[in-house]
């Protein structure tokens, strides 16, 4: 008889919930980590993905060794980070900080990088680099202004999200669509069945 560990995601995001349950994968239980993410001198995008990816899923890895309900799952964690050339984006928190983005992406093509890191229940670390290049059109001053306003770009890399009003700006999108949003599913769920977890188990209960 085969045991169906649990998943456990190391993020708070929304986004990366809805994602996950589209396609079928139902966290069994939500637990953010809370790392710096401050990113190191000189460090390129990617590699912020990746160590921040692998900070946030080992620090929910460690705190669940003390609870038997949990001990023996999958931890699964994700960062995205949006760059210029090698210039990051911050998440942007406040009004100044969105605009700065969208001025600084009008009309240029920049990256979307996610680290998706996943620790198996023995212990087994495994780590995927998604990469998503997008350009944005020219955008007029107004435009930026009415964005801003919208408030959709709170507490979202680069300064936009892509699945709301933003996703007009978009010119052209090579590589996953679902990457932009926060999590690359076809990634995600490959990384998962391929350590043993049942990504379908779901399937049939969604059925109309």
């Amino acid at each position: 008889m085969s045991i169906l560990h649990k998943l456990v995601l190391a993020s708070g995001s929304p986004r990366r919930i809805e994602l996950l349950q589209q396609a079928g994968i139902e966290p069994d239980r939500i637990l953010p980590a809370d790392i710096d993410e401050t990113p190191l001198r000189a460090e390129h995008p990617r590699s912020l993905a990746k160590r921040l990816s692998k900070e946030k899923a080992e620090k929910a890895f460690a705190s669940l060794k003390a609870e038997t309900d949990y001990a023996p799952s999958f931890v699964l964690a994700a960062d995205t980070v949006v760059a210029v050339g090698r210039r990051i984006l911050p998440k942007a928190e406040t009004l100044d900080d969105a605009a700065n983005c969208l001025g600084l992406l009008s009309g240029r093509s920049h990256r979307v990088y996610s680290g998706i890191c996943l620790i198996t229940p023995g212990g087994k670390m495994r780590q995927r680099l998604v990469e998503t290049r997008v350009r944005f059109k020219r955008l007029p001053r107004e435009e930026i202004d009415a964005y801003v306003a919208s408030g959709e770009w709170r507490g979202k890399a680069g300064g936009y999200a892509v699945q709301g009003l933003a996703g007009a700006f978009v010119v052209k999108l090579v590589g996953s669509y679902t990457n932009i949003v926060g999590l690359p599913l076809y990634e995600t769920a490959a990384l998962l069945s391929g350590e043993g977890f049942k990504t379908h188990q779901n399937w049939l209960s969604a059925r109309p």
